[in-house]
């Protein structure tokens, strides 16, 4: 059994990490509305970036892929 390319390694743990990150996005999210959090608490602003970076990076890494 042959080892995976760098490149595969890379993109593997890109995708891993941006799940990663879109679940910790989510996960505050849904912590600052269990809080009582409102539209213009800082946790839901952090939570929202969180989700679009993670979302964003998982968007792009799938996008390369299959170019």
């Amino acid at each position: 059994m042959a080892a995976p390319a760098p490149d595969e390694v890379y993109r593997g743990v890109t995708r891993v990490f941006a799940v990663i990150i879109l679940g910790f996005g989510l996960t505050i999210v849904a912590v600052t509305l269990a809080n009582g959090g409102g539209v213009t608490s800082f946790g839901l602003l952090i939570g929202l970036l969180f989700t679009a970076l993670g979302a964003g990076r998982l968007y792009l890494s799938l996008r390369t892929a299959r170019d």
